[in-house]
C-alpha cells in the first residue's frame, strides 16, 4: 500500500505552514492536517467595526532575517512597516511613565539614567549599582536552568525586577521572570556578562550590537496577511490542506508494511493516512500528547498554562488622538493590585501603526491583554474587591470583559471612557497561549531532538520548542523542513 503523502504536517499554524511550503517547494507531496477550522494558529485577523485587525501576533522581531526573508519570498517585502516613533509606557502602582529606552527585556543598561531612576527610585538605583562590583559569576549560574528573574534579582535587586523586567517579560511571555529561561530569552547574555563584568555593561553591549532601526516590524494591513499568503502559495504549489482534521495518534509502520511509508497518522474520524515523514507542528499540549509515548527518553512533561484573552476596543475618543500613553503600556503586578486594573498590557494600535490610523478615519483602536501563567504573580498582588471583581477575565462573558476592558483602558490611558464611546468590541481567546521557555528550556529541547532522532521520519517544531515570537518559530520551522527534505 503506497503512502498517502511524502510528508504529513500536523498543525496548521505558522510553523506548520512554513514547513509544508518548504517541503512542497522541494518537490515533496505534502498533506497538512489542521484540527481547527482555520489556519495560522496565533496569527489571525478579526473584523471589528468595519476594520480588519490582528487578533493575535501583530509584529515580528527584526533581530534576525527569518521573517523578512519569508515575506520577501511571498512577495510582501514592500508591505513591511515599522511602528511610529513613540515610546511604550509603564504603569506602576502610583503613576505611569515612559519605559526606559536603554534596556533589554526591561533590564537597564544604566541604572542611573534619568528615566530608569524615575521608575526604581534612588534606593533602587543604589541597589542596582551593586551589579558593577559583584563578581561576574554571581547570578548567572554555572550550568543550564537559570532564570531571568534569578539573574536580575541577584545582580540588580527586586525593584529593577518587579518594576521594569517583570512587566516586559509578562507582556511578552505571559510569565514572571522567575519562570523564564535565561538562555532562551537572552541568548549570549551570560557570555557578555563574563566578558564585560556586569549585567548593565552586558545589556549595553547587546544594545550596541543590535541592528539599527526599530526592534520590531509589521505588515501594512496586519500580520494575518502572512497566513493568507502562506496558504495561497502552499495550495498553488500543489500542497493539500485539510481543516477540521484532528490527529489522535501516530504509529510507526513495519518496514514491509508499505514501500514508501514509515508512519500512520490516525484521525478523530476514524480514518488514517500514511507518510514517509511526519512533522508535528501542533501547539504544545497537542504535540506532547502525540509524542510522549514515541519519545519517552525526552522526559516530556505537562505544558505550562499560559492562556491569554485579548480584548479589542474600537473607540470614538478624540482625547486619544495625541497618544497620551505612547504606543501602549505594560502593567506592573503591583499596579494591578493597587489600582484594580486587570490587564497585563495595553496596545494603542492606532498610535503604534500609522497604516491603521489612516484606515480608522478618526476612530481609535486599543487592545488589552489578560492572562499570565498560573502562579506567576508574586504574593500579595492578587486583585482586591468582590468575588465578581476578582474573577479571572479569561473566564468572563464577552459582555463582562467588554466592561472591564473599557474601565481598564480609561485608567491606563488617563481619559474618561464609557460604554457609549465603544464603537466595536471583540474577545479573542488563546487557550494554549504562547508557551514561554521555562528554566532549563534548551536542555529539554535538546532531549526532544535527540529522542526524535531515534525515530526516523519524525520531526517536531513550533513555539513550544522554538520559543516565543515569529522570528524564532519561522527560523526553526525552516530548519525542520531542511531536515525533512534531506531525509529524502
Amino acid at each position: 500500500m503506497p503512502g498517502d503523502a511524502d510528508v504529513v504536517v500536523v498543525g496548521g499554524g505558522v510553523a506548520g505552514l512554513v514547513v509544508a511550503r518548504e517541503c512542497v517547494r522541494a518537490g515533496r507531496r505534502v498533506l497538512l492536517l489542521e484540527a481547527g477550522d482555520r489556519l495560522g494558529g496565533c496569527v489571525a485577523g478579526v473584523e471589528v467595526a468595519g476594520l480588519t485587525l490582528d487578533a493575535g501576533a501583530e509584529s515580528f522581531a527584526t533581530r534576525s532575517s527569518a521573517v523578512p526573508d519569508l515575506l520577501a519570498d511571498l512577495g510582501l517585502a514592500d508591505d513591511v512597516v515599522v511602528p511610529a516613533a513613540r515610546s511604550a509606557w509603564l504603569q506602576l502602582p502610583r503613576r505611569a511613565l515612559p519605559l526606559p529606552r536603554t534596556g533589554v527585556m526591561g533590564i537597564p543598561g544604566d541604572p542611573w539614567a534619568a528615566d530608569v531612576r524615575r521608575a526604581i527610585g534612588l534606593v533602587g538605583a543604589l541597589r542596582a549599582s551593586l551589579d558593577r562590583v559583584l563578581p561576574a559569576r554571581v547570578g548567572g549560574g554555572d550550568a543550564g536552568g537559570a532564570s531571568v528573574g534569578h539573574l536580575v534579582r541577584t545582580r540588580m535587586g527586586s525593584r529593577v525586577l518587579e518594576r521594569l523586567v517583570a512587566p516586559v517579560v509578562g507582556g511578552v511571555h505571559s510569565a514572571h521572570p522567575d519562570d523564564v529561561d535565561l538562555d532562551a530569552v537572552l541568548p549570549g547574555i551570560r557570555d557578555r556578562l563574563a566578558r564585560h563584568g556586569s549585567l548593565a555593561a552586558a545589556v549595553a553591549a547587546v544594545r550596541a550590537a543590535a541592528p539599527a532601526g526599530s526592534a520590531v516590524a509589521g505588515l501594512d494591513g496586519g500580520m494575518h496577511r502572512l497566513v493568507t499568503a502562506l496558504e495561497r502559495d502552499l495550495r498553488a504549489r500543489g500542497g493539500e490542506v485539510r481543516l477540521a482534521a484532528r490527529v489522535t495518534s501516530l504509529r510507526g509502520l513495519a518496514p514491509d508494511a508499505a514501500p514508501d511509508a514509515r508512519w500512520e497518522v490516525g484521525l478523530a474520524d476514524g480514518t488514517a493516512v500514511r507518510a514517509r515523514d511526519v512533522v508535528v507542528a501542533a501547539p504544545g499540549p497537542a504535540a506532547l500528547g502525540l509524542l510522549r509515548d514515541l519519545a519517552p527518553t525526552a522526559g516530556l512533561g505537562a505544558a505550562a498554562e499560559t492562556g491569554v484573552v485579548l480584548a479589542t476596543l474600537v473607540l470614538r475618543a478624540p482625547a486619544l488622538a495625541d497618544a497620551p500613553r505612547g504606543t501602549g503600556l505594560l502593567v506592573a503586578a503591583g499596579a494591578r493590585a493597587a489600582t484594580g486594573i486587570r490587564a497585563k498590557a495595553l496596545t494603542h494600535a492606532t498610535a503604534k501603526w500609522p497604516w491603521l490610523a489612516a484606515r480608522a478615519q478618526g476612530l481609535e483602536v486599543v487592545r488589552l491583554s489578560y492572562g499570565i501563567a498560573a502562579g506567576a504573580e508574586p504574593a500579595g498582588t492578587e486583585p482586591a474587591g468582590t468575588p465578581a471583581e476578582a474573577q479571572d477575565p479569561r473566564s468572563m462573558t464577552e459582555e463582562a470583559l467588554r466592561a472591564v476592558a473599557t474601565r481598564d483602558a480609561a485608567r491606563l490611558l488617563g481619559v474618561d471612557l464609557g460604554p457609549d464611546d465603544v464603537v466595536g468590541f471583540a474577545r479573542t481567546a488563546w487557550p494554549a497561549g504562547l508557551p514561554h521557555a521555562r528554566p532549563g528550556h534548551r536542555e529539554r529541547v535538546a532531549r526532544v531532538r535527540s529522542a526524535l532522532a531515534d525515530r526516523p521520519g519524525l520531526e517536531a517544531c513550533g513555539a513550544w520548542l522554538a520559543g516565543t515570537g515569529l522570528a524564532a518559530v519561522v527560523a526553526d520551522a525552516r530548519r525542520t523542513a531542511a531536515r525533512v527534505v534531506d531525509h529524502a
